[in-house]
């Protein structure tokens, strides 16, 4: 449990008021713009046994890098991986989700009899939306529109079973979860079982499991479905508060944690943290927002934070990687005889190579260079890292194959699942 002063106040929370799916009743008053991304393809690789792969019935696993069916021609500018689904985001703000569709996942109607759920397919109830971002979890998807509006699908589980993605139960078609009122949401980020948003305000709401403290705003007590509160609890989204009135500018979700830079680029944390993944120097899970100073007092200021189930790596605005947490299966990349550890350590073989993207699966790690070249470290059995082995790696390893090519092919971004891992690739262009 954490000590009495991380408990956050009762001082009275934003409140998220009522919306519609119709886009005529979005807030207008401030559009969130992300039109200038670069946009790519989409290569998979790893276990695809339920369709996240987008390969088609016949490819149930990949150790290289292979093209996505049903995306031809279009542009692509985001992808991120759920546990056992996979969504893309196009430039002109549509979604299209594969993979398991068992608990709505995907957010559209599919049929096993003639493999749907393994090749990609659009989300034909956001057509009327403009999407901007979309975030993944376990058996969850979110999508942020332009004008702030977060919709879901899908559920949210606990050590129990299923959550629901709100109080009635799992949602198979998009659902608003949460709209404010001249307070759009600029960023959302998914973790296994709970979701994080970030308001033009610089508050930050959650929802989800509470389990392990992720959601930063529900006492030890409380965290198992709401304790007598219940589900609306936990699964309706309230903002984290702090005694400083904290103001943020940035938020990341790990699997089991939520970490948040602060105006001041400080950088607080909460969740598990039982191998210390946190970087507070303890193994103390935290039920609150704590300032993690051992990120906060990095060389360069953090600018990304990825976190898989045990461990995290940090990007800082130098380009240098730090990890931290479990070194099992090579996960922190800094050598087979790496111990745990509860504060950063510097990835020092990726010193020679600047990077502008991280990422992270359950036990794996990914980092792409300045340059567009993608890096892998972690555990193999699952042909995740992209090697053609399936072997542990304890090292950054460059990943190459036919249709990633390090002369030829540019990574723009990559993101890791369960036992699969998605990029964003182009073809370089000088």
């Amino acid at each position: 449990m954490p000590s009495r002063k991380r408990q956050p106040s009762k001082r009275k929370a934003e409140e998220p008021v009522e919306a519609n799916i119709d886009k005529k009743k979005e807030n207008r008053d401030a559009p969130v713009s992300r039109d200038n991304r670069d946009a790519g393809y989409i290569l998979t690789l790893g276990q695809g046994d339920v369709g996240q792969l987008g390969l088609g019935e016949d490819i149930l696993e990949r150790k290289k890098p292979a093209f996505v069916k049903g995306l031809d021609g279009l542009k692509v500018v985001q992808v991120e991986c759920g546990g056992m689904h996979t969504v893309a985001l196009t430039s002109d703000g549509k979604v299209y989700t594969w993979g398991c569709n068992d608990e709505g996942g995907l957010g559209r109607v599919t049929s096993s009899d003639n493999g749907e759920e393994f090749t990609a397919g659009i989300v034909q109830d956001m057509e009327s939306v403009k999407v901007v971002m979309v975030s993944a979890g376990d058996s969850h998807t979110m999508a942020l529109s332009d004008k702030g509006t977060v919709f879901g699908w899908g559920t949210y589980r606990d050590a129990s079973g299923q959550v629901g993605l709100q109080v009635d139960g799992i949602k198979h078609k998009p659902t608003v979860i949460l709209a404010l009122q001249n307070n759009p949401v600029m960023k959302i980020a998914s973790g296994n079982d709970h979701t994080a948003a970030l308001t033009k305000n610089g508050n930050i709401f959650t929802w989800g499991c509470a389990e392990q403290g992720q959601l930063g705003r529900i006492m030890g007590c409380f965290t198992s479905r709401g304790g007598r509160r219940g589900l609306q609890y936990i699964l309706n989204p309230k903002q984290v508060r702090d005694r400083k009135k904290l103001k943020f500018k940035d938020v990341f979700c790990g699997s089991y944690s939520t970490f948040a830079v602060a105006e001041d680029d400080s950088v607080y944390a909460w969740g598990l943290n039982n191998y210390g993944q946190l970087g507070t120097g303890d193994v103390e899970t935290l039920y609150a927002p704590a300032k993690v100073e051992s990120l906060t007092s990095l060389g360069d200021k953090c600018v990304r934070i990825a976190s898989g189930q045990h461990h995290t790596i940090v990007l800082d605005a130098s380009g240098k990687v730090y990890a931290m947490g479990r070194a099992e299966y090579g996960r922190l990349g800094v050598g087979e005889d790496a111990k745990e550890t509860s504060t950063p350590v510097p990835v020092i073989a990726l010193d020679n190579s600047p990077i502008s993207e991280i990422a992270c699966g359950e036990a794996v790690s990914l980092a792409v260079s300045s340059k567009g070249d993608l890096y892998s470290w972690g555990f193999g059995s699952c042909l995740q890292l992209g090697t053609g082995e399936d072997e542990d790696e304890y090292l950054p390893t460059k990943v190459q194959g036919k249709n990633l090519q390090s002369d030829q092919h540019e990574v723009l971004g990559v993101s890791a699942g369960g036992q699969h891992t998605a990029m964003l690739v182009r073809e370089r262009t000088q």
